[in-house]
């Protein structure tokens, strides 16, 4: 041994590897390594991932551009929603897009259970379809865009003609089932045929209205019941005015009769008093004389004497027949027929005529009264029947209004469906993509990069695991010993 190699020289630690430190890792574990990075690289080109796949975009811009109306047995039936897009609106078209009878409508349009029976082999045709159904479903992307209305579906394929032809097919489904999800098939027919229907029942009733008419000769029950009612209403108040009328001329005639019975029927009308103008002067003049005579008396005598006393005994005689002349003179009196009493005798004979006609109005009126009562009557059953068929009439007139409304609202739509105006418009067309959807180079790699780190951290891992010393910083961590001499694996 030489003795070169036996010299013991002292080694200072290292705080940090270096470069040639972790050489000497990947040179130790350069096994591990490097069947690493070919595992991964065989893995790689196992999966796929090297070789070119085209992928098609197309968008959907979700609208309330039209509005359907809602099928109701309502002729005014509640307007529906149209209010902004909601997050379970985008929802709901993803999943119509991703439907399993709209996947296999694509993949029996596209051929690709033929892919899926020249891959996998298999021998039934329909299990084909459900192998290529589940393949579709797994390649086709649906997702909503974020904060907007627009649904993007992409489809990747080594075919860029095939990735084309496959959006352009669920494009097409998918406008088909929304316009068939979104309003009911054969609404047009349901209501055309209703509204023939009901066209039939309408004439049926106007035929039966109008031989009603005919065979009644009303034209309207209602009406006329009124009118007759209206004249059966005034013959009842005249029946009545007259009757209070009767009874009121019959109180009158009583009150009459008891008047005259106690009047007479003359009256004094004139009473003329005549006086006697000579025999009261007369009078006069003999007073006066008398009052001389016992004024001369009294001159000569006592008022106690005789002859005064006769003289005013004669006095007041005369003053005496002065007065009742005065007070009673003669009179002349003249008598006639007493107006009132004639005139009540003339109203008594009028009011006993009055009463007579009063009845026999009131008798009249009550006859007519009773056969207006009998007309409306008959009226009545008449209009009872008349207002049934008009009811009908009505009846059937609104729902063939109603259906007529209805058969053209689906008219309309069925057009709007033919011409794709729907709530779902595809904002972006499906074309044949031209590139692939990543490049080569860059696949090449990103499977490069992924390989060396795979590998360097298999022997990094390896070697770590290693329990034996390698180095003389791995004697010192473990003894906690400095370290003399180390003698490489050459030097033994």
């Amino acid at each position: 041994m030489p003795n070169d190699l036996m010299e013991f020289r002292p080694y200072e630690r290292r705080p940090l590897p270096t470069l040639r430190d972790i050489a000497a890792v990947i040179f130790r574990q350069r096994r591990v390594t490097l069947g690493s990075f070919v595992a991964v690289i065989a893995l790689v080109l196992l999966s796929g991932i090297w070789m070119r796949r085209y992928e098609a975009h197309m968008k959907f811009l979700v609208l309330r551009q039209r509005t359907d109306a809602v099928v109701t047995a309502s002729a005014n039936a509640p307007a529906p929603d149209s209010g902004a897009i909601t997050e379970e609106d985008l929802n709901s078209e993803v999943e119509l897009i991703r439907s399993n009878d709209l996947l296999r409508q694509v993949v029996l349009a596209t051929n690709l259970q033929a892919r899926s029976l020249s891959i996998f082999g298999h021998s039934n045709d329909e299990t084909a379809v459900a192998s290529a159904v589940r393949k579709l479903s797994n390649d086709l992307a649906v997702e909503p865009v974020r904060k907007t209305n627009v649904i993007e579906v992409k489809y990747r394929s080594g075919d860029p003609q095939l990735a084309g032809e496959v959006l352009s097919a669920v494009a097409k489904a998918y406008l088909e089932k929304h316009s068939e999800v979104h309003r009911p098939s054969g609404e047009f027919m349901f209501f055309d045929q209703q509204t023939s229907h009901f066209q039939r029942g309408l004439e049926h009733s106007q035929t039966q209205l109008a031989e009603f008419t005919q065979k009644s000769g009303i034209v309207d029950a209602q009406v006329q019941k009124n009118l007759i009612l209206q004249q059966l209403a005034d013959f009842n108040s005249t029946a009545s005015q007259a009757q209070a009328s009767a009874a009121e001329t019959a109180q009158r005639i009583r009150a009459l009769e008891a008047e005259l019975g106690a009047m007479q029927p003359r009256l004094t009308t004139a009473i003329r008093t005549a006086e006697n103008p000579q025999l009261m002067q007369q009078l006069k003049s003999t007073l006066l004389t008398l009052e001389l005579k016992r004024t001369e008396l009294l001159a000569k005598y006592d008022p106690s004497y005789p002859l005064v006393k006769e003289v005013d005994k004669q006095i007041f005689e005369a003053k005496a027949s002065i007065a009742a002349e005065t007070s009673a003179p003669p009179k002349d009196q003249t008598t006639d027929q007493d107006p009132t009493y004639m005139l009540l005798r003339s109203d008594l004979a009028k009011a006993k005529a009055d009463l007579s006609g009063y009845r026999a109005r009131a008798a009249a009126a009550n006859i007519a009264a009773g056969e207006y009562r009998s007309e409306a009557k008959n009226l009545e059953q008449l209009g009872i029947a008349q207002q049934d068929l008009q009811r009908a009439e009505k009846t059937q007139e609104d729902n063939y209004l109603l259906y007529l409304k209805k058969r053209e609202e689906a008219r309309i739509s069925d057009a709007l469906d033919q011409r794709g105006i729907l709530n779902v418009a595809l904002a972006e067309q499906p074309a044949t993509p031209t590139l692939p959807a990543q490049s080569p180079v860059k696949t090449a790699g990103i499977s490069f990069l992924l390989a060396a780190f795979v590998g360097l951290g298999a022997g990094f891992v390896k070697d770590f695991a290693d329990p034996s010393f390698r180095t003389p910083d791995e004697v010192i961590g473990y003894l906690d010993m400095p370290v003399l001499a180390a003698l490489s694996k050459s030097d033994t």
